[in-house]
C-alpha cells in the first residue's frame, strides 16, 4: 500500500471486513510499529514476538533457519533486496493474538532513505515502539546523546497523533553493565521527551535476540521490576475514531447502477471511509465543493447490509436525490437553514480553506523551497498548491526552530502553503483525516511531504 493511501485513509467496500474480524476480540485490536535507527533490531523483536506467541508455522521457521541458527529478522524482511542488504525497506505487516488481544504489526524501516515508509505505517498505528540500540550509545555516560533517527522517529510519532509511544531499550545483554546502561539510556530518553512535549507510555530493557522482557517477563534483569514489552502492548489504549465530529465523508468510490440497485434503490452509491462523526439514514449532508444539499436515505455497511457507520469505518451512502458527486468530493454535514437568501448555499461544518498553516515531514530528495508548486491530496481530492513560505525547520538535536528558506530530505518543519482551490481542511490535532495532506512531485509524481495541517 502506498504512502498516499494509508495517509489518505483508503478504504474500498469490503475492506472493512478483516478489521470487523479483529473488533470480536475482548479488547480492540492494537496496530502498532517498530521503529528507530537502522539495525537497532525492529525485524529481530517483531519476530520473537510471533514466535514466542506460537504465531509462526513449523515451515515458516524451518525456512529462515540456517545452521542451526534461526535468523528472526527473515520473519519479516521478506524482499530480495533486503534479505541481502541485512535491512529493511518496506513496511512488513504481520498479525498474532495472545489470550488477552489481536495485534497488527508493521516493521518499519530505520534508515534515513526510507523514512517515508516510516510515515506510512505511524499514519494509522495505534502505539509506536521505538528501539534503542545500547551497543551504539556511550552508554558509560550519564549525559550521552542519543541517535538522530531515534530522535527523529519519536518526533514523527509525536507529530502524527500516535497515542502510546513506547521506548524498548535494546541488546542490553550485549554490554558489560545493563543496569547501568540501561539506566543512563532511560534517564536521556526521559529527558528528551520532556523536552520535546511527548508523552512516553513505557521505557523497558529488553534483548530481542534472547528473548528478555519481550513475552515473558525476565525479573530484576536491568533493575527493571515492570511488565514485560508485550504485556505492556496488551494494555494500551486503541486510538478512538473522530466520532464527536460533525459528519466528514471522502468519497472514494462512485458505483453507478448496478446489481446491487436493489439495496440502493436504485440510486448510485459513494463509497468511502467515515472520516469523522456519524452518518445514519436522514442525515443531512452538503457536498464538497459544489453546495449542494442532500439527505441520507441509505447507509451500507461492508457487506451491503442497511446500518448506521461511525468514523473509521467503510461504508455506501445513497442519498434521496440524484446530486453531481463524484471521486474527491466530500459529503459533509450541513447545517441548519436554507442560506437565508435562497441563493447562496449555507456553509458546510467544515469550511474550505485556501491558505493553511502545516507542520511537513519532508520526504523527497529534493529540497522544498518556498515558490515550488506540487500536487496536494486529501482525503481522494487532488489540487494544486504552492510553498509559499518556509517558516522554519526543526533541529532535530536542540529541539529548536531554525529559520529556513527550504527543507531537505528527512527534515521537519512549518510551512505555509497557498491552494489552488479550497479544501476542506482542519486541525490535525482536531481531525485526523481532514488535517492530513499529502504533497506530491508534479513531474516526478513520488510522494514529497506529508503535511500535518495546524491552521489556516
Amino acid at each position: 500500500m502506498s504512502t498516499i493511501d494509508t495517509i489518505a485513509g483508503s478504504a474500498y467496500p469490503a475492506s472493512a471486513a478483516g478489521q470487523n474480524d479483529l473488533q470480536s476480540a475482548q479488547a480492540p485490536a492494537l496496530r502498532f510499529i517498530t521503529c528507530g535507527s537502522v539495525d537497532d533490531g525492529k525485524s529481530t523483536l517483531i519476530g520473537r514476538l510471533l514466535v514466542d506467541s506460537r504465531a509462526v508455522l513449523q515451515d515458516h521457521l524451518a525456512g529462515v533457519t540456517r545452521s542451526g541458527e534461526t535468523d528472526l529478522a527473515l520473519l519479516t524482511d521478506g524482499l530480495s533486496a533486503e534479505r541481502e542488504q541485512g535491512i529493511t525497506i518496506d513496511v512488513a505487516y504481520r498479525y498474532f493474538a495472545t489470550e488477552a488481544r489481536k495485534f497488527i504489526i508493521g516493521d518499519a524501516p530505520g534508515h534515513e532513505q526510507y523514512t517515508r515508509n516510516m510515515v506510512t505505517a505511524a499514519s494509522q498505528a495505534d502505539a509506536a515502539v521505538v528501539l534503542v540500540d545500547a551497543t551504539k550509545l556511550d552508554w558509560r555516560n550519564p549525559q550521552l546523546a542519543l541517535l538522530p533517527q531515534t530522535r527523529r522517529h519519536a518526533l514523527l510519532v509525536n507529530l502524527l497523533r500516535v497515542p502510546s509511544l513506547v521506548f524498548a531499550v535494546n541488546k542490553l545483554d550485549a554490554v558489560e553493565d545493563p543496569q547501568h546502561a540501561f539506566a543512563h539510556i532511560r534517564q536521556q530518553l526521559a529527558a528528551f521527551a520532556q523536552a520535546a512535549g511527548i508523552q512516553v507510555a513505557a521505557t523497558v530493557p529488553v534483548s530481542a535476540l534472547k528473548g528478555w522482557n519481550v513475552a515473558q517477563p525476565h525479573a530484576g534483569w536491568c533493575g527493571y521490576e515492570g511488565p514485560s514489552l508485550l504485556q505492556i502492548l496488551e494494555r494500551l489504549p486503541h486510538t478512538p475514531a473522530d466520532t464527536h465530529l460533525p459528519l466528514a465523508f471522502p468519497v472514494q468510490w462512485v458505483e453507478k447502477f448496478s446489481a446491487s440497485s436493489d439495496t440502493s434503490q436504485g440510486r448510485r452509491v459513494f463509497w468511502g471511509r467515515v472520516a469523522a462523526g456519524h452518518v445514519a439514514p436522514g442525515t443531512e449532508v452538503q457536498v464538497f465543493p459544489s453546495g449542494q444539499r442532500a439527505t441520507v436515505a441509505q447507509v451500507l455497511d461492508h457487506a451491503r447490509r442497511p446500518t448506521g457507520v461511525p468514523a473509521g469505518t467503510s461504508a455506501g451512502i445513497v442519498l434521496d436525490r440524484e446530486v453531481d458527486v463524484s471521486r474527491g468530493d466530500w459529503l459533509l454535514a450541513a447545517p441548519a437553514g436554507d442560506g437565508g437568501d435562497g441563493f447562496d448555499a449555507p456553509a458546510p461544518a467544515w469550511p474550505g480553506q485556501r491558505e493553511l498553516r502545516a507542520t511537513v515531514a519532508w520526504m523527497d530528495d529534493e529540497p522544498l523551497v518556498a515558490g515550488r508548486v506540487y500536487w496536494a491530496l486529501h482525503g481522494h481530492r487532488w489540487v494544486k498548491a504552492k510553498a509559499r513560505r518556509v517558516v522554519h525547520r526543526l533541529d532535530i538535536h536542540t529541539l529548536a526552530e531554525e529559520d529556513a528558506a527550504q527543507l531537505e530530505p528527512n527534515a521537519i518543519g512549518h510551512v505555509e502553503l497557498l491552494l489552488q482551490e479550497p479544501l476542506p481542511a482542519a486541525p490535525f490535532a482536531q481531525a485526523r483525516v481532514l488535517g492530513s495532506v499529502i504533497l506530491v512531485d508534479t513531474a516526478s509524481h513520488r510522494t514529497a511531504g506529508a503535511a500535518l495541517v495546524h491552521g489556516a
